[in-house]
């Protein structure tokens, strides 16, 4: 039996692209996540045309537990549209994008969702270190970020990706935007309400091997 849309307090959206080896790591620390959060949460996981064996998992998973959703697209459309494909489904009050890689740590969102009680509209998790990163991959991102400043009046901001939490208002505003090549964190941050970004330590994409043996 499906959550009725009425009660969702929380979506949670996953982008999955070949992300087999993590998913039983992923999955079972959006469990737990899911029991202590303070109101109903769905979790919306878009299949952007993975070749592996993932999506075996998540059909079984959506069949057994009606808190998960899942979308399959037809093929590999890109982080972006998958985004989108799950902001489009999202019922929640509050709406949560977060990799499926766990470098955007599930229990991170119990933060977010402070800072949206507070009264923000948008919460955005910025990166207070950048663990496992080489000092190349940091300095590119660093260069990215000036450069995007230097070519739009819009402030968007550093070391953020698109782990964050909007709520109901700003997803219906940015639903509104007609934008056929989307780049979302860059639309959320033209829109403008409140927001806020505190600085949290994400974490470098867990090794493949360690996560197979954790299972």
């Amino acid at each position: 039996m499906a959550i009725d849309s009425r009660t969702v307090s929380y979506s949670i959206i996953v982008p999955v692209f070949n992300e087999e080896a993590v998913l039983p790591v992923l999955l079972r620390r959006l469990d737990l996540l899911l029991t202590r959060l303070n109101g109903p949460a769905e979790v919306i996981i878009v299949d952007d045309g993975s070749s592996d064996s993932g999506s075996i998992v998540l059909e079984a998973l959506v069949k057994r537990d009606p808190r998960y959703r899942l979308i399959g697209l037809s093929r590999n459309f890109g982080h972006q549209v998958a985004i989108t494909a799950g902001m489009d489904a999202a019922q929640g009050h509050a709406i949560v994008v977060m990799d499926a890689d766990l470098q955007d740590p599930p229990e991170v969102v119990e933060q977010l969702i402070a800072k949206w009680e507070e009264g923000y509209e948008v919460v955005y998790a910025r990166r207070l270190s950048r663990a496992g990163e080489s000092r190349f991959k940091r300095s590119t991102a660093h260069l990215f970020y000036r450069i995007l400043g230097r070519m739009t009046s819009v402030r968007i901001p550093a070391d953020v990706g698109d782990f964050r939490l909007i709520d109901r208002k700003v997803l219906d505003a940015l639903r509104q935007m007609p934008e056929r090549d989307r780049f979302v964190r860059g639309m959320i941050a033209w829109l403008g309400f409140r927001q806020t970004s505190p600085s949290i330590a994400l974490s470098a994409r867990p090794a493949k091997q360690n996560i197979l043996c954790s299972r």
